[in-house]
């Protein structure tokens, strides 16, 4: 359940088309179902704003497709990250063509049985190098598949800053800027002193041998100077994806106007 399904259920015992008796035996259902190797949270819709999202790794084929089925099953949307084409086809087998897809370049599955809904704004994904598109890959997607708009810009790392300056324009344009790099991570630091939007840094494990795997790149962007850059772990591209679109859908619910 969601807040719009919410809505529609109150809006439904208001009108007079569903009974107060039968609105409560449909609030009866247990927010959370367990599958024995998972607990799967149904209502993290109605808390959040956004349903629950299955992290692939670690899991089996077929303990992801059970969890999927689960979810899909109560009407929602579903997202599976950093997973395999073998998950994907094991969907395929049990779901319409048309609803599952695998995103190669995010390394996700993602379940569509509906439009999300829209979230105004937009969200630019910059990525320093193109060693960096996975993460920000997994970013972009995780935006869209939340409702958002996304412009992405990549390759326009510190090494050559014309680059950057020449998309300056589109990435002012967004309400918030996601960026992923490696190395020695400098590209969050230059973006924050470009543009008034929140920017979120994506460390990345891309460089070498002291570049430790991203822990430099995290360090270096924990220490920016520049202001409203916030930081999410190493390679956590569905992370910066998920915290846009928080920070979007605040926003809008914030410009609300009072009842």
């Amino acid at each position: 359940m969601d807040p719009r399904d919410l809505e529609t259920l109150l809006r439904s015992v208001r009108d007079g088309r569903l009974s107060p008796e039968e609105a409560a035996e449909r609030l009866k259902t247990l927010p959370f179902e367990n599958l024995g190797f998972a607990t799967v949270d149904h209502h993290r819709a109605l808390r959040r704003g956004f349903g629950e999202v299955i992290f692939g790794a670690g899991k089996t084929p077929d303990q992801i497709a059970a969890i999927v089925e689960r979810i899909a099953s109560r009407g929602q949307n579903v997202l599976v990250t950093r997973t395999t084409h073998e998950v994907f086809e094991r969907l395929l087998a049990v779901r319409p063509a048309g609803q599952v897809h695998f995103h190669d370049g995010a390394r996700a599955v993602t379940l569509t049985q509906a439009a999300p809904e829209a979230l105004a704004g937009g969200v630019a994904v910059v990525c320093a190098g193109t060693s960096d598109v996975p993460v920000a890959e997994e970013a972009a997607l995780t935006a869209e598949f939340h409702g958002a708009s996304v412009e992405r810009i990549y390759d326009v790392g510190v090494a050559g800053l014309h680059r950057l300056l020449d998309r300056a324009p589109a990435i002012r344009q967004a309400a918030v800027v996601i960026v992923a790099a490696g190395m020695e991570g400098a590209l969050p630091s230059v973006v924050g002193g470009l543009v008034e939007a929140p920017v979120i840094a994506v460390p990345t494990s891309i460089g070498y041998g002291a570049s430790f795997q991203g822990l430099a790149a995290l360090l270096a962007m924990l220490n920016t100077c520049a202001s409203g850059v916030a930081v999410v772990n190493i390679d956590n591209g569905f992370g910066a994806g998920y915290l846009a679109c928080s920070i979007l859908r605040t926003a809008r619910a914030v410009s609300r106007p009072a009842p």
